[in-house]
């Protein structure tokens, strides 16, 4: 399972800590174990200990994956969510608790085959899309249970599933992803990834596994290679980060980061 080690090795998707002006609401994230470690990034919880004053907006930027989430107090809304080609908002109330799973680039279409293209831009219910383990969330899963015990069920869960699917990886696509993460997202897609692929099964191939075309990927993968180097904005002024990547200016690089992140660099890393 060397092709989704390498995924593991070079590609952290993150999404920004949510920041709230007394602690009013609580997110964590907890590391896929080992037996799961290639297929999922994180569990994560998003909740408020008390009630908000407002309606929060909860603000998710670009990183690549497929999500399936729920309402810990009534499981049986549960969700997936696909890939992103810029930043979504939703007003998600002011009282909530969503626990989710965040998986890998290419692990949901791998684990359930089912065409990651279908998903994109989107959140939907997912005894739409999964119904059998729609059903297993709303049965297994309770409101009282700790974030721990649920993680630990759906570990096992997962585990499951990954002993009994027979993967057939097409080295080709493996090696352009591969590619991809080694530059950063920085490269032409369209010249650079001799793969034995033609454009058009490069393009066929990325949407089944990923959601999107190569180039749209490659451009996340660099926003999130900016993000993980977590720069200051005297930093990013100083060392010009984005001149590495590819962005021509800073009025270029501001342009996109802010169609992936919904604020300007200076904002996201004050």
């Amino acid at each position: 399972m060397k092709e989704l080690e390498n995924i593991k090795k070079y590609y952290n998707p993150l999404q920004p800590t949510v920041k709230t002006e007394s602690g009013q609401i609580a997110y964590k994230e907890v590391a896929a174990v080992k037996e799961i470690e290639h297929f999922v990034h994180c569990f994560w919880q998003l909740k408020t200990p008390q009630p908000l004053n407002h309606s929060f907006i909860y603000r998710v930027v670009s990183d690549g994956c497929i999500d399936i989430f729920f309402n810990h107090n009534l499981p049986s809304e549960n969700f997936v969510m696909g890939f992103y080609r810029k930043y979504t908002e939703f007003s998600i109330g002011k009282s909530f608790d969503y626990i989710g799973i965040r998986f890998l680039p290419t692990a949901f279409p791998l684990l359930f085959e089912i065409n990651a293209k279908t998903l994109s831009n989107q959140s939907q219910e997912l005894k739409r899309i999964l119904p059998e383990l729609s059903t297993w969330i709303t049965s297994k899963i309770k409101p009282l249970q700790s974030f721990e015990k649920i993680t630990h069920l759906l570990t096992e869960k997962l585990s499951e599933i990954i002993k009994t699917q027979h993967f057939q990886f097409d080295s080709r696509f493996f090696n352009a992803l591969h590619l991809i993460f080694q530059k950063h997202g920085f490269l032409d897609t369209e010249k650079e990834l001799n793969t034995g692929l033609s454009p058009r099964q490069l393009q066929r191939i990325f949407n089944f596994y990923i959601g999107t075309t190569a180039k749209t990927f490659s451009n996340v993968v660099r926003f999130q290679h900016i993000l993980n180097a977590k720069p200051s904005m005297q930093s990013l002024k100083e060392n010009k980060l984005y001149f590495d990547v590819g962005f021509f200016d800073q009025a270029h690089f501001i342009k996109n980061f802010k169609t992936f992140y919904g604020v300007t660099p200076s904002k996201a890393f004050h």
